[in-house]
C-alpha cells in the first residue's frame, strides 16, 4: 500500500508517521513548507522536497532580505503551488491513500485537486484547526466543502468530531492523540515529595496566552514559590521579554526554552517528571499532547479547557484542574496557591493519571489500531 502524506515539519507528525515503520505500507512525505531540508527524523520515508522553487536563482536570498516587494513579484511566478506539486505526485506515485495534517495549514490548498479524484482521502485535525476556525476567517461552507471530501476523519478530541458531524460529516471517524500515542520512562517519574519544578507552556502567539501564567505566579505569595525552580518550554519572545522584566522573576529560579530553539521530547519528559505542576493555558485547542505527557510524568495538571476538550481527560478537582476563563490570571493563581498547598490531591492526581494515561494513551496499544485503520480506508 502506498500512501501520501500532506504535511508541515512538525514534530508530532513525524512521531505519527514513526508509527507506520516497519507496518510494510511505502510511505511519502510532502512537505507542505518545502525547507528543501532532508528531515533525519524519518529517514525511512520518500520525503518530497524541493518542489517550490522553479529556479533556485542566483543571490535569492540576498533578494529576499533587501529587496522585498521585487522578491515578492518575482516569487508571484517562481513558486510552484502546493497543489500543483500534489498532483504531480499523485500522478508519479499513484498512492492508494492520501493523508493530510491539518485543514487550515495543508487542507485548503490541496482541497481543488483531491476533489478532482476518488482515492481515499483522510485528514488529521490538531489543537485550534476546527474549533478556531471562525476566528480565522474560514465560513461554515469552507469547513462542509472540505469535509465532503473527506473519507476517514482523525481527531485529537471527542469535540472536533461533534464540530465536524453538526456540519455534516457522517463518515468514518476516529478520536487518537496527535501524536498517535505516548512512550513513556516509568523510570523518570519522581514521587511528589521529591518534586520541585513548575513546568509551563509559554505560548503567546495566537491562541496562547502563557503571559496570565506569568502573571498568576507573580501573586502567589511567595513563601509558597521561593524554593521551586521554573521552567517555561516554547516561549515566545513576548513571554520571555515579560519574564525577564518581571520583579517577581528576578528573585526567583527560573529556566527559559525558548520557542525556536526545540526542546527535545526526551528532556521534556524528564522535566515533567520532576514538576510538581504542570500548566498550559490558551484560548484555542485541541487535546494538548504536553498535557497527556504531563499527566503521564505525574505532573498535576493545570489547563485551559476550550470548547471542553480537556474535561475529555481532567476531572475539575480530582486529577487536574480547569482553568475556565484563559485570561482571568487571579483564578489561575488560586487553583496554583491550592495545587501547591495540598500534597494528598497531587498524590492522588499522579496515581491516577499515570494509570488513565498507559490505560488510554499507551502507543504499543495504539499502534496496532492505526495500521489497521489504513487498511480498512481502502476495503
Amino acid at each position: 500500500m502506498k500512501i501520501l502524506m500532506v504535511a508541515i515539519p512538525n514534530h508530532h507528525f513525524f512521531q505519527w508517521v514513526n508509527q507506520l515503520k516497519d507496518s510494510g505500507y511505502e510511505i511519502y512525505w510532502l512537505d507542505a513548507n518545502d525547507d528543501g531540508v532532508f528531515s533525519h527524523r524519518i529517514p525511512w520515508v520518500t520525503q518530497i522536497k524541493g518542489w517550490k522553487q522553479k529556479w533556485n536563482y542566483l543571490f535569492r536570498q540576498t533578494v529576499k532580505k533587501k529587496f522585498p516587494k521585487l522578491y515578492k513579484a518575482i516569487q508571484n511566478y517562481n513558486q510552484t503551488s502546493l497543489a500543483s506539486s500534489l498532483a504531480n505526485s499523485i500522478n508519479t506515485i499513484k498512492p492508494d491513500i492520501i493523508h493530510c495534517f491539518e485543514m487550515q495549514l495543508t487542507g485548503f490548498s490541496i482541497l481543488p485537486v483531491v476533489e478532482k479524484n476518488k482515492i481515499p482521502f483522510i485528514y488529521s485535525s490538531w489543537g485550534s484547526d476546527v474549533y478556531y476556525y471562525k476566528k480565522r476567517g474560514t465560513t461554515d461552507a469552507d469547513v462542509t466543502r472540505f469535509m465532503n471530501r473527506v473519507d476517514v476523519l482523525i481527531s485529537d478530541c471527542k469535540r472536533d468530531v461533534k464540530i465536524l458531524t453538526n456540519l455534516g460529516f457522517n463518515k468514518k471517524s476516529f478520536v487518537f492523540p496527535g501524536n498517535g500515542g505516548l512512550e513513556l520512562n516509568k523510570h523518570k517519574i519522581m514521587p511528589q515529595n521529591d518534586r520541585n519544578l513548575i513546568i509551563f507552556k509559554g505560548y503567546q502567539y495566537d491562541s496562547g496566552e502563557a503571559i496570565q501564567i506569568v502573571k498568576a505566579i507573580e501573586v502567589l505569595p511567595f513563601k509558597l514559590i521561593k524554593d521551586v525552580e521554573f521552567h517555561v518550554y516554547s516561549a515566545d519572545k513576548e513571554v520571555e521579554a515579560y519574564i525577564k522584566k518581571s520583579k517577581v522573576f528576578k528573585a526567583l529560579s527560573y529556566v527559559i526554552h525558548p520557542r525556536h530553539q526545540r526542546l527535545q521530547n526526551e528532556v521534556l519528559l524528564q522535566l515533567m517528571g520532576k514538576s510538581i505542576i504542570h500548566l498550559g493555558n490558551n484560548l484555542s485547542d485541541g487535546m494538548p499532547n504536553s498535557l497527556l505527557e504531563a499527566m503521564g510524568m505525574g505532573a498535576f495538571p493545570i489547563q485551559s479547557n476550550p470548547g471542553g476538550a480537556t474535561s475529555e481527560v481532567i476531572q475539575n478537582g480530582v486529577n487536574g484542574f480547569l482553568i475556565e476563563n484563559p485570561l482571568d490570571f487571579t483564578a489561575i493563581s488560586k487553583l496554583i496557591e491550592i495545587a501547591l498547598s495540598d500534597l494528598r490531591l497531587r498524590k492522588k492526581a499522579q496515581d491516577y493519571n499515570i494509570r488513565f494515561i498507559e490505560n488510554n494513551y499507551k502507543r504499543a496499544t495504539l499502534q496496532p489500531e492505526i495500521i489497521q485503520l489504513y487498511k480498512d480506508t481502502i476495503l
